[in-house]
């Protein structure tokens, strides 16, 4: 048995791997996509791997849950699109508007928690709502007059896989401690599969017939093999890490992706986009601390808001 320190320096790391990963799992999906395998059949293959090589194992965990269906298969979808729109949005946007679009989650995330679990905010977290809205208008004012929104496809999908995440932490929330985390692991494998699997139905081959080079297969199981570790991770790190604490480290995850797509794709972002991010990181920073301690959901042990692109 680990010592409680030590066992919480684990969780900590754990988060920290997670977060590097999924600063830089951008840009094998886009070596990929060079390679003819599009976002969606990648995407798929990349969760289904770990769903078939690793997922019996947890299989008898997630049955013993089925009480929960209805909040498992929200976790499941709501992680799904996250996890999918997060591709797709990198795939064909610049990557860090994308992430910060996604980053607008804690808003989306208190709104869910106090419509669905009667959450109350305090006065910080109507100040956290105001901030992330503020650098949501910021970055994305035109200049035109038009309205602040997502300019392009691969915006909408940033955004929306925000909003689709909040929805899964709101559903970690509800679910608790009581179910294992290899559960919840394969709940989120499982719904990124079948979400990817029914949108190749519907929009299948989009550039031809994928052909799968050699570089392409070892590509595709050394990413199925990080996403199943990191999926693991998150889980295990969000459950002993408190969440003003993985808030802060998640967001390492910005850092990693801001300069890897300076020396890999040469993006910047204008003063315009800083501000507006400036504004954004703030709000996450601040957003483990909005609920009063006095709603019944404040008692509990919860799940807090964490990258669970995995």
């Amino acid at each position: 048995m680990l010592s409680p320190r030590l066992h919480h320096t684990l969780a900590l790391l754990t988060l920290f791997y997670s977060s590097t990963l999924w600063g830089l799992f951008w840009y094998p999906f886009r070596v990929l996509e060079s390679m003819g395998v599009d976002g969606l059949t990648a995407t798929c293959i990349a969760y289904l791997l770990p769903a078939l090589v690793v997922g019996w194992w947890y299989v008898k965990d997630l049955w013993q849950a089925r009480a929960h269906w209805l909040w498992l298969l929200i976790l499941g979808i709501t992680s799904g699109w996250s996890n999918v729109g997060y591709v797709l949005g990198a795939l064909e946007g610049e990557v860090m508007r994308v992430l910060l679009l996604f980053y607008l989650s804690p808003l989306w995330t208190v709104l869910f928690a106090w419509f669905l679990l009667g959450e109350r905010l305090n006065r910080l977290g109507w100040a956290v709502i105001a901030l992330s809205l503020g650098g949501a208008l910021v970055m994305l004012w035109q200049p035109d007059g038009k309205l602040p929104l997502p300019a392009n496809r691969a915006e909408w999908f940033g955004l929306s896989a925000g909003v689709t995440f909040a929805l899964s932490i709101v559903a970690g929330r509800y679910l608790g401690t009581d179910m294992s985390n290899g559960a919840k692991t394969l709940a989120v494998w499982l719904g990124v599969t079948t979400l990817t699997a029914v949108g190749l139905v519907f929009a299948p081959f989009q550039g031809g017939l994928v052909v799968f080079t050699g570089e392409a297969v070892w590509l595709l199981l050394g990413l199925s093999v990080a996403i199943g570790s990191v999926t693991y991770a998150v889980q295990f790190g969000v459950t002993h890490v408190p969440a003003s604490q993985s808030n802060v480290i998640f967001l390492f995850e910005l850092v990693v992706a801001a300069i890897a797509a300076y020396w890999l794709t040469q993006e910047r972002m204008d003063w315009q986009e800083w501000l507006g991010a400036g504004m954004i990181l703030a709000s996450s920073l601040f957003s483990g601390k909005m609920q009063q301690n006095d709603t019944p959901s404040a008692t509990k042990e919860t799940r807090p808001p964490s990258n669970l692109l995995v």
